[in-house]
C-alpha cells in the first residue's frame, strides 16, 4: 500500500522520481525502491515525504490510492466546458444590457435636451415673490443649470459606452 500511494501522490503531483529525490535529499534509486515496495522510508523520511507531497503521514500508510481515471478527467473537462459556456452566456447578456442602458440614456439625454430648448427656460417668467413658485424654480433653475453643464459629458460618454459595448462579430 505505501509503495502504491508514494508512487500515486507523486504522480498527481506532477513529480519525476529524480525531482522527489531532490526534495527529499535522497538518490533517485531509493525512491524507485519504496515504489517497487523493495524498501520503506524511516519514520523521518516518511515525515519529509508527506510533508513534501503535502499529503498527511495517515494517507501515506493507509488505503491504496488510485490515479484519477480518464474517464473522470473527461467528465471534469465536459463540466468544466458547460461551465464556460454558461459564463460566456452570461457575459453577452451583460454586455447587451450595458449597451441597452447606454442608448436609453443617450436617447433621455436628446429629449430632455429638447424639452429644455423647447421650453425656454419657463421659470424665468414665473413669479418668485409665491414662495411656492419661487422654491419649484430654484429647483428647476438649479436642474437646468447642471444639465447643461453636465449633459454633453454624459452624452460623449453614452456614445462612447454604446460604441465599446456593440456586438463584435
Amino acid at each position: 500500500m505505501l509503495s502504491e500511494n508514494i508512487k500515486a501522490i507523486r504522480k498527481s503531483k506532477g513529480l519525476s522520481q529524480q525531482e522527489l529525490a531532490v526534495k527529499l535529499n535522497v538518490v533517485r534509486q531509493t525512491v524507485s525502491k519504496w515504489e517497487q515496495g523493495l524498501s520503506v522510508p524511516d519514520s523521518e523520511m516518511l515525515i519529509s515525504l508527506s510533508e513534501t507531497l503535502e499529503t498527511p503521514v495517515s494517507t501515506l500508510l493507509g488505503e491504496t490510492i488510485t490515479e484519477v481515471a480518464t474517464e473522470d478527467l473527461k467528465a471534469i473537462s465536459e463540466k468544466l466546458e458547460v461551465i464556460n459556456l454558461q459564463l460566456a452566456r452570461k457575459k453577452v447578456i451583460r454586455r447587451k444590457a450595458i449597451h441597452g442602458l447606454f442608448i436609453v440614456l443617450c436617447v433621455s439625454i436628446v429629449i430632455i435636451s429638447a424639452i429644455l430648448v423647447v421650453l425656454e427656460s419657463p421659470y424665468l417668467r414665473w413669479d418668485f415673490s409665491d414662495p411656492e413658485t419661487a422654491v419649484l424654480g430654484t429647483v428647476v433653475h438649479a436642474f437646468e443649470w447642471l444639465f447643461v453643464r453636465l449633459a454633453p459629458l454624459l452624452f460623449i460618454g453614452t456614445v462612447v459606452g454604446i460604441i465599446l459595448t456593440r456586438r463584435k462579430d
